[in-house]
C-alpha cells in the first residue's frame, strides 16, 4: 500500500538512547533488590514458624546470592533473545533453543549462587550444605525454568512496547491495485507505523543503519526506527550509490559521511556530519574511502 508523506516526528525522551539504558538497567536493578529482601523477609518468617535451627542471617544469604546470579544473567538472556527472539512466526525454531538456553541459565545460577554461598557460610565459621546434586538441581531447575520464561516474556514485551513507541519500518510492497509508484526492488522510501498512525520516510533521510538481532534499526534525525530483516537483505534492496556497508554491523548514508579516522588496527572510525562516530572494519575501509570520495 502507499500513504501519504507525513514529516517524521520529534523524538520522544524515551528514544534517547542514555535515558532508555539507564531505565532498562534501574528496572531489573530494582526488581531484583525488591524480589531478594521480600523473599528474605518471608523464609526467615517460614523458618521462625517452623521453628528451624537456622540464623537469621542464612536466608539473607540464599536469596541475595541467587538474586545476584539472575541479575547478571539478564544481559546474556537479553543478547539470546536477540538471536533467537520468540514470534509468532520463528516460536517452533526458536522454542527447542530457548528450552537448552533454560539449562545453561540455571546451571550457571545454580554453580554461582552455591559459590557465593560458600564463601559467606566461610566467613561465619560453617561449612555450607548444597544437598545432594541431582535432586537438587532438578528442584532449582524447576524454579529456574519459570524465572527464564518470565524474564523472556518482559523481554520481549518491553520490546514489542518500545517499538510501538518508536515506530516500526517496513518496505513498500506491491500495491492491491495499479503499479507501484516507485520501485519496490530498489525503495526510495519506507513505510513507518506509530501508535496506529501511517508516515514515510525518505530513504535519503535515512543516516545509518544498524544490525539489532532479527531488525535493522533505521537511524533517522536522531530516531530508530526497527525493520524486520536482516542487514544482507537490506543491503541488496538500498541503493549502492548512497549506501555503503561499514561493517558486519553498520550501513552508512555516503552523504553522511564527514570523515574516516583510520586506526593503528586497520580499522576505522567513520565520523558523519551530526557528530556520530561508527565503526569501520579494515575489509570495508579502503572501498569506503574510494566510494566517498576521500581516496
Amino acid at each position: 500500500m502507499n500513504a501519504p508523506s507525513a514529516p517524521v516526528p520529534t523524538p520522544a525522551p524515551f528514544a534517547s538512547h542514555a535515558w532508555r539504558r539507564t531505565f532498562e538497567v534501574g528496572f531489573w536493578v530494582v526488581l531484583t533488590l525488591v524480589n531478594a529482601a521480600v523473599n528474605s523477609v518471608t523464609v526467615l518468617m517460614d523458618i521462625r514458624r517452623a521453628g528451624l535451627p537456622f540464623a537469621a542471617w542464612e536466608p539473607v544469604s540464599w536469596e541475595w546470592s541467587s538474586g545476584a546470579l539472575l541479575l547478571a544473567l539478564v544481559p546474556a538472556v537479553a543478547w539470546f533473545t536477540r538471536r533467537a527472539p520468540l514470534h509468532w512466526d520463528t516460536w517452533r525454531r526458536t522454542l527447542p533453543l530457548h528450552v537448552l538456553a533454560s539449562i545453561a541459565f540455571s546451571a550457571v545460577h545454580v554453580l554461582g549462587m552455591i559459590a557465593i554461598r560458600e564463601v559467606v557460610y566461610a566467613a561465619h565459621g560453617v561449612e555450607y550444605d548444597f544437598g545432594p546434586w541431582g535432586r537438587q538441581f532438578v528442584y532449582e531447575y524447576l524454579k529456574d525454568v519459570r524465572t527464564y520464561a518470565g524474564t523472556v516474556v518482559l523481554i520481549e514485551g518491553y520490546r514489542f512496547m518500545r517499538r510501538r513507541l518508536q515506530g516500526e519500518a517496513s518496505l513498500l510492497g506491491e500495491p492491491d491495485e495499479g503499479p507501484p509508484v516507485e520501485p519496490v526492488e530498489r525503495p526510495e522510501r519506507f513505510l513507518v507505523r506509530k501508535l496506529g498512525r501511517e508516515f514515510l520516510v525518505a530513504a535519503s533521510d535515512v543516516e545509518w543503519l544498524q544490525a539489532a538481532g532479527n531488525y535493522v534499526n533505521l537511524r533517522v534525525r536522531g530516531h530508530d526506527y526497527p525493520l524486520r530483516c536482516t542487514m544482507a537483505a537490506i543491503e541488496e534492496r538500498l541503493d549502492p550509490s548512497r549506501f555503503a556497508r561499514i561493517h558486519r554491523s553498520y550501513m552508512v548514508n555516503l552523504a553522511q559521511v564527514a570523515s574516516i579516522e583510520p586506526l593503528d588496527t586497520g580499522d576505522a572510525r567513520v565520523h558523519l556530519a551530526d557528530g556520530t562516530v561508527l565503526p569501520c572494519s579494515r575489509r570495508h575501509r579502503d572501498a569506503l574511502r574510494e566510494r566517498a570520495g576521500f581516496a
